[in-house]
């Protein structure tokens, strides 16, 4: 929330709050937070945090890099972060690359900023769906491109045309490749999902 939302702090930790306390709360993850602005967060706040300094982001142990190539990333034993919106939105062929790259030496990522869609938009936002298909099953271009009502999920699967993914898959995807996705918006991707079924 905290950036890119550009809330002050008092308003980033109530909207955060807001969300904790919603009926949708298991799908928040953690409050992304500046590290130049980490005395204005209350100690005692106990809520799991990503510090965002610059281009690199931690979750307790884990880095990401943030506009780093993949390859310096896996050299040096990171994780990769990919903006998938704000001043720039990458193409369905950039992001497939990014993902093939990521795949192909076993590195976990983090996709932030734009993912507030379901599906992809008019104005070319990408979709938070599209992007879970093309991790979990390939044909990165054609799965980014996608358009409502491609995908279905709920408790038992994900699905995609005749492809399934069950829980165990996504779960195996979520360690070994696509970690999370952050946005300055928890409300936003929720009231999609409503109106598409999946909650």
């Amino acid at each position: 929330m905290f950036p890119p939302a550009n809330l002050p702090p008092a308003e980033a930790l109530a909207e955060d709050r807001r969300a904790r306390e919603s009926e949708h709360a298991w799908l928040l993850g953690r409050l992304v937070w500046p590290a130049a602005q980490l005395s204005e967060l209350p100690q005692d706040e106990g809520r799991a945090l990503a510090i965002v300094d610059g281009r690199s982001e931690r979750q307790d142990e884990a880095v990401y890099l943030e506009a780093v190539p993949v390859d310096e990333v896996a050299a040096r034993g990171l994780r990769a972060k990919i903006r998938c919106g704000g001043e720039r939105v990458p193409g369905a062929e950039e992001l497939a690359d990014f993902i093939r790259g990521c795949r192909s030496r076993g590195l976990v990522f983090k996709a932030t900023a734009g993912l507030h869609h379901a599906y992809p938009t008019e104005s070319g936002e990408n979709g938070f769906l599209n992007l879970l298909a093309a991790v979990v099953f390939g044909d990165e271009e054609e799965a980014l491109r996608e358009r409502p009502p491609a995908f279905s999920l709920d408790a038992t699967s994900f699905r995609w045309r005749d492809q399934e993914a069950l829980p165990a898959r996504l779960a195996d995807v979520r360690a070994s490749l696509l970690h999370s996705i952050g946005t300055c918006s928890f409300f936003e991707p929720v009231e999609e999902l409503e109106k598409l079924g999946v909650l």
